[in-house]
């Protein structure tokens, strides 16, 4: 019997938000709209240049983990922090949220992952990420129980850099799928599908992934074609399940034998697309493995990805809960 809804691994990471203008980003060399993986001296030379910024708990499968316990689901979560204070900020903000967290700290070495996060006018993120500590997480961080207790088990395509982390994934799967549970990924970022496109392709073909959660440019990216439609038929043609979202346009989630699409939310004001994605899988996530139908499971994603960007932060500052009930969703 699963005790847990959605176990989700990723990286662990505090985030330092600012807003800022595009000559800042542009005068930084920074990568518009993407994830930027950075060194210590780059972290410490962004952190003196910032404007005046606010700290808060992220990384896209904690965002996630969150959000499936926002909406009253039983949600894990395994990352490596530092015994740090940021570390220790981590830690409190997860588990305050609802969501177990139990990954021992990593000891006098490297420190707890850090991203700092440009928010520009057009409300578009730019992320400049120091993974410190995620660089340790490894197959002895994997908590069997925790594994084989879950309905499902979720990975951010982020941890294909960290390189024990990918040990630790194809662990974690094979446990899942020997105790007859499904595994899904997020392919996370563009330029992570372009570093790692062969072997995201491989855990897909192989089985290894059974759902995949993409927005539009990084399934394009993945099948290297600029038509949406020849993406997803490539895309369903590999994995059980295939979710895309497209911003304002919605989502489309495929099956091998249905194809549903929701719109996105209305909504009063676009303050930061932060979480957007981690927040529609939550949705989606705590929907699915509630048994709710695919087309009921997006629709619970669109809110919650609908709420998370009329707020500054990844992470829902209202229950997901009480917000689809009131919609009528729950």
């Amino acid at each position: 019997m699963a005790t847990i809804d959605v176990v989700c691994i990723g990286n662990a990471i505090v985030d330092i938000l600012t807003r800022t203008d595009d000559d800042f980003v542009t005068q930084n060399g920074i990568i518009k709209g993407a994830m930027n993986l950075i060194d210590a001296e780059r972290a410490e030379l962004l952190y003196e240049r910032m404007p005046p910024a606010i700290e808060m708990s992220g990384g896209s499968a904690g965002n996630t983990a969150a959000g499936v316990a926002s909406f009253g689901g039983r949600a894990a979560f395994i990352g490596k922090v530092a015994a740090d204070h940021l570390g220790r900020v981590f830690a409190h903000d997860i588990r305050a949220q609802g969501v177990s967290f139990d990954s021992h700290p990593l000891e006098n070495d490297a420190p707890t992952a850090r991203s700092m996060i440009m928010v520009t006018p057009d409300s578009e993120r730019s992320m400049n990420t120091y993974l410190g500590a995620c660089v340790e997480l490894g197959p002895e961080d994997i908590e069997t129980s925790k594994i084989t207790e879950a309905k499902l088990v979720y990975f951010e395509g982020y941890l294909w850099d960290p390189p024990r982390a990918k040990e630790a994934i194809r662990l974690a799967a094979k446990l899942a799928h020997d105790h007859k549970r499904e595994v899904a990924m997020t392919l996370s970022d563009p330029f992570c599908v372009d570093r790692y496109r062969d072997e995201f392709l491989e855990l897909m073909r192989t089985g290894t992934v059974d759902i995949v959660f993409a927005n539009e440019d990084e399934i394009k990216s993945l099948y290297q074609t600029d038509d949406l439609e020849s993406a997803l038929e490539q895309g369903i043609s590999d994995c059980k399940l295939l979710i895309v979202t497209r911003s304002e346009k919605g989502a489309v989630v495929l099956s091998k034998s249905e194809r549903v699409s929701v719109p996105a939310i209305e909504i009063e004001e676009l303050t930061d697309t932060t979480g957007a994605g981690d927040l529609f899988a939550a949705g989606f996530l705590y929907g699915y493995t509630n048994g709710r139908t695919l087309k009921d499971s997006a629709h619970l994603g669109a809110l919650a990805a609908g709420i998370v960007i009329q707020q500054i932060g990844p992470r829902p500052q209202v229950s997901l809960k009480i917000a689809a009930q009131t919609a009528g969703l729950i």
